[in-house]
């Protein structure tokens, strides 16, 4: 018996030194198919946030269930335990396995909850793995959901700046060669293969802070008008960064289950719409700069109708003999022809291509629109006088603040844009600053005895422009009850600051007027954005009203002025 014993000890020694010292290689190869694996690893995709880097998408980590088929459906008696935890049902589980039970590896569900992945996870069902992937998160939710966009499962960019900036912000995934134990897990970590690249950050011109207040306001005033829609833009004067963007109606981007597509549409960008007497104060700057008339200039808008061929020009009231600066004030259609009349086709189509009407604004928001502005030799009359009044041409909600900024700063546009700059541009000259000194005064007596008094914010001096228009119908021609209400403003007067446009479209309680409509709206955000971003007042005049809480007051000269 000791022999028998010690022969087969003998036996095994030999069999194991055999093993060790003459295939060894044979064995580390078989080991290394069963076990050894090169994994993905996904790279971080960049953050995006806004100017003050606050964080508006970020991503964060998260578990994966996945499964090897053939080795889950052996134990088929836990198949009810993972479907219970994973909540989506035993037969559908058992039909997943099934049809890819020649695969070595499915997906069961994507994004789980920490609870969920850690109730799974003390199963240990054979053939259960838990791998780490990120979920894009967006703090800012509705208020930022058409700006920014979102990500698929797969985190890669499908809607708005997640889309355009897409290959920035992914980055490039790395590779590592790791040992998985029979149960698929990660027991060693052998080398890194390529080492990944995450995304790069995507800083914002927007301002979190305003772009809430302007969500906040705008939400108010579409549910208060029962309004089909509304839009805010609000630009930094001086430089044209988009410091707000909201829409209405919008979608939460962290729970999109029950979110209908057109309300992935920016209609700030992507939306175009006549815009109404807000175009006014062009058509009058480029007469002023053509010499067809001077501020003190008397138009006879009497008997408040206009005909211009077979077509009646009419202004809501009978508004008698105005100058300049009334026709704006009282918002004149029959003025603003007449002067429009009094200048040629060209000379007003050239002012507006100069305001770059009819090109896209090159903000970098993929899918902008363009709008459209009809060349002047195929205008007829009526085309001459009602473009003037906004009528025959079509822009965005950021293109017409765009052009605002040509009044906000003595003439020189600034580009919108809604990355944010290290140095502000140049900007482009096209009206001349005595022009637009004398437009933007002209602006601020709309405000204060016009049709835009609703605009006035306590403690400033306020500078815009109204706007009514009536929608055109499919069939052709215009209806008699849908209206856009608009407002197109800046603050302060005395030097803009922020220059910002209201679109409430299709208020539906009786009031359609932009100046009781959309310049509250106006008024609302810029109480409290001028406070938001440290403002200095400029209208301080005894009995005007006293600013908001937290404004720093200076003090002005016997003119009012800075």
């Amino acid at each position: 018996m000791i022999g028998l014993f010690l022969s087969a000890a003998a036996l095994l020694s030999a069999r194991a030194l055999y093993l060790q010292w003459v295939e060894t290689e044979v064995l580390q190869h078989r080991g290394a198919r069963l076990h050894l694996r090169v994994v993905e690893l996904p790279a971080h995709r960049g953050m995006i946030t806004d100017r003050r880097g606050e964080p508006l998408a970020i991503s964060t980590p998260i578990d994966t269930a996945s499964a090897a088929p053939a080795e889950l459906l052996q134990a088929g008696t836990r198949l009810p335990e993972v479907a219970r935890v994973l909540d989506i049902g035993t037969e559908r589980l058992l039909a997943i396995l099934r049809s890819r039970q020649d695969q070595k590896f499915v997906f069961l569900k994507r994004h789980l909850l920490p609870s969920v992945s850690e109730r799974l996870s003390a199963l240990a069902v054979p053939g259960v793995v838990l791998g780490r992937e990120y979920h894009r998160y967006y703090p800012a939710s509705e208020s930022t959901a058409h700006l920014i966009g979102f990500t698929d499962i797969d985190d890669i960019g499908q809607e708005g700046l997640e889309r355009a900036f897409d290959d920035a912000l992914r980055g490039i995934p790395g590779r590592k060669r790791v040992i998985k134990d029979n149960r698929r897990r990660v027991v060693e970590n052998i080398e890194v293969i390529a080492s990944g690249r995450p995304g790069r950050d995507l800083v914002l011109s927007i301002d979190k802070r305003v772009q809430h207040v302007a969500y906040r306001e705008l939400k108010a005033a579409v549910h208060r008008h029962r309004a089909r829609a509304g839009s805010v833009v609000v630009l930094d004067a001086g430089t044209g960064e988009v410091l707000a963007a909201v829409n209405r109606p919008s979608y939460n981007p962290n729970d999109r289950r029950q979110i209908k597509g057109e309300y992935y549409r920016n209609r700030a960008f992507t939306d175009v719409f006549e815009p109404g007497s807000t175009l006014k104060p062009f058509a009058i700057a480029a007469a002023l700069e053509a010499g067809a008339c001077q501020p003190s200039t008397v138009i006879d808008t009497r008997p408040g109708t206009l005909r211009v061929g077979r077509h009646t020009i009419r202004d809501i009231h009978d508004y008698g003999l105005l100058d300049v600066s009334g026709v704006i004030e009282k918002s004149s259609n029959v003025g603003t022809a007449k002067i429009a009349l009094s200048m040629g086709a060209e000379v007003l189509w050239r002012a507006l291509v100069r305001l770059r009407f009819g090109r896209s604004p090159d903000s970098g928001f993929p899918g902008e629109a363009q709008g459209s502005l009809p060349h002047y030799r195929n205008w007829r009359e009526i085309d001459h006088a009602t473009m003037a009044f906004g009528y025959g041409l079509s822009v965005s909600a950021v293109q017409l603040a765009s052009a605002y900024t040509a009044l906000a700063n003595g003439g020189v546009m600034m580009p919108a844009g809604i990355v944010r700059l290290d140095t502000p541009p140049a900007g482009t000259r096209v009206i001349s600053r005595t022009v637009a000194d004398q437009m933007r005064r002209m602006l601020e007596g709309v405000v204060t005895i016009g049709t835009g008094t609703s605009a006035q914010v306590p403690g400033y001096r306020v500078a815009g422009k109204t706007g009514t228009v009536r929608k055109t119908r499919p069939g052709g021609g215009y209806g008699k009850d849908r209206y856009l209400a608009l407002f197109a403003g800046m603050i302060p007067a005395s030097r803009p600051r922020l220059v910002t446009v209201v679109v409430i479209d299709e208020p539906r309680t009786g009031v359609y007027f932009g100046g009781e409509v959309a310049a509250p709206v106006f008024s609302s955000i810029m109480t409290e954005a001028v406070r938001l971003l440290d403002v200095t007042p400029d209208d301080l005049r005894p009995g005007a009203p006293v600013p908001a809480a937290g404004v720093r007051p200076v003090r002005l000269d016997s003119r009012g002025t800075l």
